[in-house]
C-alpha cells in the first residue's frame, strides 16, 4: 500500500516470499559495502525497554527502529508478543520517507538472519544436533533458518524454563516435518550439540562453560541490556570470542561488558565481527576450538535486512 510517495509494507505482503538463505547473502553483501554509521537509544523501566536504532549505508539508505520489550506479556490472557515494533526505510541519496514497514517483519528476518550467518561462517560444517534454549517466536525462526542453511541437521531439540512452551513448539514444528523434539536435561543436550542457539530474556548466564565439548558453535541472541547475558565466564573465557558488530556489543550488551568487568574476558579476546569475517578474516582456529557468536543485532542489520525487504516487495 502507498501513502502518497510513501509505501507501507505489511508482514504479508513479503514474508512468503522470503528465504534464509537469500537473507543470510544479504547480509553478507551487506558487510561488504561501506561500514555502515549507527547510533542507539535505550530507555528502560524495570525490565521493561524501549529500543531505538538508526544506521545509515549510502548504497542502501537509512532506516529507524523503534520496539518495545515487555517481557510480562506473554503471561496476559491471550498472550501477546514481548516485543513490538516499527521501522522507517529512507532513500540513500535524497533523504525521502520510502516506506515503513512491519517490525515484526524486518526482526524475524534480521536476528535469525544474523544467527545463521554467523553460524555459516564460525560453525563445523555439516552439524547434525542443534539446540534451541527458549521457546519464544525467536526460537520458531532458528529452527527453520538453521535447517535451510544447514540440511545435515539430523536432531533439533528445544529446552525452555517451561517445559509446556517447549513441548508445544515442538509439536507444532514437527507437523511441519522438521526434526524437532523437546528436552528436559539442558546440560545433557548442550553437551552433545553440534549447534547451540540461545534466545532467552535471561539475567544471568544459562548456559555453562563446563557443559560445552570441542567443536560446538554457540550463538547467543537474547542479552540485548548491559544487565543481561546468557552464557557464563567459563564458557567466554573458553571459547574463541566473535560478534556482529564490536561497536555495538562490546561496550553495550552485558554478555561482553560483565565478563570483561569480572577479569575473565578482554575486549581484545574478540577475534572478529561480521565486517572482518565477510571480507576474509578466518573464524575459527580449528575444527575442535569452541566459538561463541553474539549477536546483538544492531540497525546496520535491520537495514540491510529492511532493503531486501523493499526489494522483493517492489518486483
Amino acid at each position: 500500500m502507498k501513502v502518497g510517495d510513501m509505501q507501507i509494507i505489511q508482514f504479508n505482503d513479503v514474508d512468503p516470499k522470503l528465504n534464509w538463505t537469500m537473507m543470510a547473502d544479504a547480509l553478507e553483501a551487506g558487510h561488504k559495502l561501506a561500514k555502515a554509521d549507527f547510533g542507539d537509544l535505550l530507555l528502560t523501566k524495570a525490565d521493561q525497554g524501549f529500543l531505538n536504532r538508526g544506521a545509515w549505508i549510502t548504497e542502501l539508505g537509512l532506516i529507524l527502529k523503534s520496539a518495545t520489550i515487555f517481557p510480562e506479556n506473554s503471561k496476559q490472557t491471550p498472550p501477546l508478543p514481548s516485543v513490538h515494533s516499527g521501522v522507517l526505510l529512507f532513500d540513500g541519496d535524497n533523504g525521502t520517507l520510502k516506506a515503513m514497514l512491519d517490525g515484526q517483519l524486518v526482526t524475524k528476518w534480521k536476528t535469525a538472519g544474523d544467527s545463521v550467518l554467523g553460524a555459516r561462517l564460525l560453525a563445523n560444517p555439516e552439524p547434525d544436533r542443534l539446540l534451541i534454549v527458549g521457546a519464544g517466536t525467536v526460537a520458531r525462526s532458528l529452527v527453520e533458518a538453521y535447517r535451510e542453511i544447514f540440511p545435515s541437521l539430523q536432531k533439533i531439540e528445544i529446552w525452555n524454563r517451561t517445559a509446556a512452551k517447549a513441548e508445544l513448539l515442538a509439536e507444532e514444528l514437527m507437523s511441519k516435518g522438521f526434526p524437532v523434539t523437546s528436552v528436559g536435561d539442558l546440560e545433557g543436550s548442550a553437551k552433545v550439540a553440534d549447534i547451540i542457539s540461545v534466545a532467552t530474556m535471561s539475567n544471568t548466564p544459562i548456559l555453562k562453560g563446563a557443559w560445552i565439548q570441542s567443536g560446538t558453535h554457540v550463538d547467543l541472541i537474547g542479552a540485548y541490556r548491559p544487565d543481561m547475558r546468557e552464557a557464563d565466564d567459563d564458557l567466554m573465557r573458553k571459547a574463541e570470542l566473535f560478534v556482529d558488530s564490536r561497536e555495538t556489543t562490546i561496550e553495550e550488551i552485558g554478555e561482553l561488558i560483565i565478563p570483561i568487568a569480572n577479569g575473565a574476558i578482554t575486549a581484545g579476546d574478540v577475534r572478529g565481527d561480521l565486517y572482518d569475517l565477510c571480507n576474509g578474516a578466518a573464524g575459527r582456529s580449528s575444527p575442535g576450538a569452541i566459538t561463541v557468536y553474539k549477536n546483538g543485532g544492531d540497525a546496520h542489520l535491520d537495514l540491510m535486512t529492511g532493503a531486501v525487504i523493499y526489494d522483493v516487495a517492489n518486483r
